[in-house]
């Protein structure tokens, strides 16, 4: 599937949505995929990405911003507190914030450094205990928490179960966001991406769809 046909059928999600068009944003995730590839998307205009790994970001972006500067990329995976730094060079946007030891960690560079990424809070919505994510009981109080630190809080993301019915846990993260007040909805992927602009994606996240099969998932 081609980077215009996934735009053209976002397109028609956000009208079927009676959105505006263009709320929901595509984040291309090029995380293992040949430097071509992602030449060839950049090349077609695109210029959001997400990446999952701080390393392989830091291989891959410095290189291609000398050639498309208003490249943007974003941290989808998770991020360790010594990679955090690193990450504050690198990324625009963190949608994976899942901890307090980690938001204390961002909230001590934002202070040293003077900016901050944007922040997205990972939810764990499906309380699965191999995921990362904060628990759907404890997210008000960790937003409560990070808005303390004065951190600049855009939204939650989450990754529904794989067995599960997606557009529930779409539901419950919308309803969290909207009751904390953040506009921000980090959420669908290349199976799902079109329920979750029905209920208020901004940002979805789509691979392989656009880019080809990866190699190998790290």
């Amino acid at each position: 599937m081609s980077l215009s046909e996934i735009t053209a059928r976002i397109a028609k999600a956000e009208a079927q949505a009676g959105r505006e068009a263009g709320s929901a944003k595509l984040i291309a995730v090029s995380k293992v995929q040949p430097d071509e590839r992602v030449k060839a998307v950049l090349q077609e205009g695109h210029r959001l990405f997400g990446e999952n790994r701080v390393q392989e970001a830091a291989g891959k972006w410095p290189a291609f911003r000398e050639n498309f500067p208003d490249a943007e990329v974003h941290l989808i995976g998770p991020l360790q507190t010594n990679k955090a730094r690193q990450a504050f060079e690198l990324f625009e946007a963190i949608h994976s914030v899942d901890r307090p030891k980690l938001a204390k960690t961002i909230a001590r560079l934002a202070q040293e450094v003077g900016h901050c990424p944007e922040l997205f809070i990972q939810v764990n919505t499906g309380e699965e205990p191999q995921k990362a994510g904060i628990l759907p009981a404890d997210t008000d109080g960790f937003i409560a928490e990070c808005r303390a630190m004065d951190l600049p809080l855009n939204g939650l993301m989450c990754i529904p179960p794989a067995t599960e019915e997606p557009s529930l846990h779409f539901a419950l993260l919308g309803k969290i966001a909207a009751r904390n007040g953040l506009s921000g909805l980090s959420m669908g992927m290349s199976s799902d991406f079109e329920s979750a602009i029905a209920l208020g994606a901004t940002h979805i996240r789509v691979g392989s769809a656009i880019f080809g099969a990866r190699a190998y998932e790290p």
